[in-house]
């Protein structure tokens, strides 16, 4: 029987350990989490003094971020030009629409039923 006590006691040490070294990891997940919260927090602060920054001085930026700024104003550019070559839903279904068919407005599916095969949805007329 003495065995059995001195196992079940070991048992019970290694349990505890266990759960000691679990509360600690879940403590310092909860911390991390936290201080990534932070992080965010503060970067979305930046980002804001930097888009007042640049809206408030537009004509007089410094040189020390001047190209900085310029490369905002260019990636801007850019998504705009990009956003502007999008083709549209319509477009896209239309050319790719045989002639009688036409295509599910929620789903996208081609069909010449009056709802759709794919998810119920009525067809337009």
């Amino acid at each position: 029987m003495a065995f059995f006590e001195e196992l079940t006691k070991k048992a019970q040490a290694v349990a505890s350990v266990a759960g000691e070294k679990a509360k600690d990891a879940a403590e310092l997940a909860k911390i991390n989490v936290a201080i990534a919260g932070e992080q965010r927090d503060i970067d979305k602060t930046y980002r804001t003094i930097g888009e007042w920054f640049v809206s408030e001085y537009e004509g007089e930026i410094p040189e020390a971020v001047k190209d900085l700024v310029e490369a905002v104003v260019a990636s801007k550019a850019r998504i705009a030009e990009l956003e502007a070559s999008k083709p549209s839903k319509d477009a896209a279904y239309t050319e790719a629409v045989p002639t009688g068919m036409k295509p599910c407005p929620i789903c996208g599916a081609v069909s010449d039923s009056k709802f759709c095969p794919q998810c119920g949805a009525p067809m337009d007329q």
